[in-house]
């Protein structure tokens, strides 16, 4: 079972769809009672870092998620999903994540020709093997819409790059945690092959 947690700010119906096109069973919840109990789970993404970390001690869910991933269980972040990771970030001000991969959040430079925030089709690279994104080879597409990367301190942990302006990360895994970037569940059959890598794990 995948526990895809509702923090009030992220697209989880159609990450849940593509999770279920796949065959497996998902459960979309808010109850940190369930998401202590959770087997996988999935943080999706939509919106403003420092509104979702809000969202999630509102509702108590920064606790137990921090205890699955230091307890081994798959964890796996989208999109800004992959951001609250990290231990803050600079979006609207100075903003504390979840601090389980040590790193920052920042926005992509102002340089002339840029467009910001990065959004459509960009090329995949995989500095090193990883479960998330096994059977994945250098220049496969996927989609992104952002305007803020991340920075983690340890580059063992990056398992996906792309470029747009600057080389940036496009996808993280230490262990059990791990993240995308980009939008997999808009990426074609690319995208479903990451989530289905995650499914079975």
């Amino acid at each position: 079972m995948i526990t895809i947690l509702d923090y009030s700010v992220n697209n989880l119906r159609s990450v849940q769809k593509a999770f279920e096109h796949l065959g497996h069973k998902t459960l979309v919840t808010s109850d940190p009672d369930v998401v202590a109990k959770a087997e996988k789970l999935v943080l999706p993404g939509v919106g403003a870092f420092g509104e979702a970390m809000r969202n999630m001690r509102a509702k108590d869910l920064v606790e137990p998620i921090c205890e699955a991933a230091s307890a081994g269980k798959y964890v796996m972040g989208v999109c800004l999903g992959m951001q609250l990771l990290l231990d803050w970030s600079e979006e609207l001000g100075l903003n504390q994540g979840l601090g389980i991969i040590a790193g920052k959040v920042v926005k992509f430079p102002e340089l002339e020709g840029l467009k910001v925030p990065h959004m459509g089709w960009s090329e995949l690279d995989f500095p090193r093997e990883s479960k998330l994104y096994s059977g994945l080879t250098k220049g496969q597409m996927t989609y992104f819409v952002h305007s803020y990367h991340v920075v983690p301190e340890d580059k063992e942990v990056i398992a996906a790059s792309g470029f747009h302006g600057i080389p940036f990360v496009a996808g993280v895994e230490r262990d059990n945690v791990m993240g995308a970037q980009f939008h997999p569940e808009k990426s074609s059959e690319v995208g479903l092959r990451i989530l289905d890598n995650f499914g079975r794990l």
